[in-house]
């Protein structure tokens, strides 16, 4: 078996009961640790789970427990040991023992001190008169006498630490629905200072959203303000942020967090933090390698994207978005990139496709019913008639609607000079023709 032991920096005093109400940290902790197994559970002042039957997901042990380690820092874990059984990874930790496969288990754990395990260290005064001051001498008790003279609870936790008896917890569930809520270490008057705790929060909700095999497309960030705090501030605010497609990215949601907190002016010192996810859906990674870890570190362009658009402004970054339109003025439509959701790819046409369009149409000169660009032309492929446009209306210069009707002959034409290029020539009601220029081909 393979279990963590996960302490939080906040620990309980001396005086405190055991078995204490788990904090929000705690429970977002254990939140995120769902990523990994159902298997965990809120013991004391720690989260425990039991990652054996699904390390090979993650690459195997090794790559898990450095996972594990370094992305466990940043939630507020101040000590993480590794043990065959619970209860003596939990007893490694609170000693400062990392790896608990180091040694036997037994050879470790009766060095430890008796505080190391909770239901041996509320009888610590009673076992230190009896000369124990280790978890090995202990151990070295008559069974019999202990049994008499302690609770239940001491010989039970000591054979659960030392494997001699199975471990029953009640494993913390996932939850339906993303509600976290942090309390800053201080005050904070600037919204960018922000995001040091709010980070914290966002990979709580990477880990759920791992767990539910899904993606985040809307979250919101809530603060309160100081008690201390002028009338007019009122009782805190709010940031939605939406993303173009789902994703659980971390560094993705950090960054795209701190460009939208760079523009906002707190009324007040911030002193909580409460972060929602509003808009989850099924999200499945994809990449186009054969290699696994060939696009571990790649960021999307859709995400490139979404980040710049986030500092600009949206309207300042546009992307083309494709339509079913023969009409090469209309075939392309530029929108915002956080609007321009994925369509349908239209499907390939039977027309030469030139690799370069202009922006409007070049006309051409005509001499002896051949069309001229930088000599004449020889038309080589041709031609290819495009006709429509009586369903698309749009205001003319007198503010009337006039439909966009386009009748054209399509020809790949060959200059001595230019190269390929792509021209059309108009049919007119009257019959009366004329030659544009409106691509070439590389």
């Amino acid at each position: 078996m393979l279990w963590a032991a996960l302490l939080l920096d906040a620990q309980p005093s001396p005086q405190s009961p055991r078995n204490p109400q788990p904090t929000d940290a705690q429970r977002g902790l254990a939140v995120w640790c769902l990523q990994f197994t159902p298997r965990v559970a809120l013991v004391d002042d720690a989260v425990l789970m039991e990652v054996e039957a699904s390390a090979r997901l993650f690459g195997g042990r090794r790559k898990l427990v450095a996972r594990v380690r370094e992305e466990s820092e940043s939630l507020g874990v101040s000590f993480l040991s590794w043990a065959p059984t619970s209860l003596g990874a939990l007893a490694l930790a609170r000693a400062g023992v990392r790896n608990g496969f180091a040694k036997p288990l037994t050879e470790l754990l009766d060095q430890l001190p008796m505080g190391a395990i909770g239901s041996v260290d509320v009888h610590a005064p009673t076992l230190a008169r009896l000369g124990c001051r280790t978890l090995g001498q202990v151990r070295a008790l008559p069974r019999g006498g202990l049994s008499r003279r302690f609770d239940k609870e001491l010989l039970a936790a000591m054979d659960e630490a030392y494997g001699l008896r199975p471990s029953a917890y009640t494993w913390v569930s996932l939850p339906e629905e993303f509600h976290a809520k942090l309390e800053l270490m201080s005050r904070v008057e600037h919204a960018p200072a922000i995001l040091f705790g709010a980070r914290r929060l966002l990979q709580q909700m990477c880990g759920w959203l791992a767990a539910r095999r899904g993606g985040v497309a809307a979250f919101t960030l809530k603060w309160q303000h100081d008690a201390m705090r002028a009338k007019t501030a009122g009782q805190g605010g709010e940031l939605t942020i939406r993303t173009a497609e789902p994703t659980r990215n971390l560094e993705h949601l950090s960054r795209l967090l701190a460009e939208h907190l760079a523009k906002v002016e707190l009324l007040a010192p911030v002193g909580d933090l409460e972060l929602l996810a509003i808009d989850v859906r099924s999200f499945e990674e994809k990449t186009p390698s054969l290699l696994p870890d060939a696009q571990e570190h790649s960021e999307s362009l859709a995400l490139v994207l979404e980040r710049i658009a986030a500092r600009l402004g949206p309207d300042k970054v546009l992307r083309p978005v494709l339509h079913e339109d023969h009409r090469m003025e209309w075939g392309v439509h530029w929108q915002d990139a956080a609007k321009a959701l994925p369509r349908k790819t239209p499907p390939p046409s039977d027309l030469p496709q030139p690799s370069f369009m202009l922006l409007e149409p070049l006309p051409l000169a005509v001499r002896d019913n051949r069309p001229y660009f930088q000599g004449p032309l020889h038309l080589l492929s041709g031609p290819h008639r495009v006709e429509g446009g009586w369903w698309h209306r749009l205001p003319d210069d007198t503010g009337a609607d006039r439909a966009q009707i386009v009748v054209r002959d399509y020809w790949v034409a060959l200059s001595e000079h230019a190269g390929v290029l792509w021209v059309y020539q108009t049919r007119l009601a009257n019959e009366d023709t004329s030659w544009h220029l409106q691509g070439s081909f590389a």
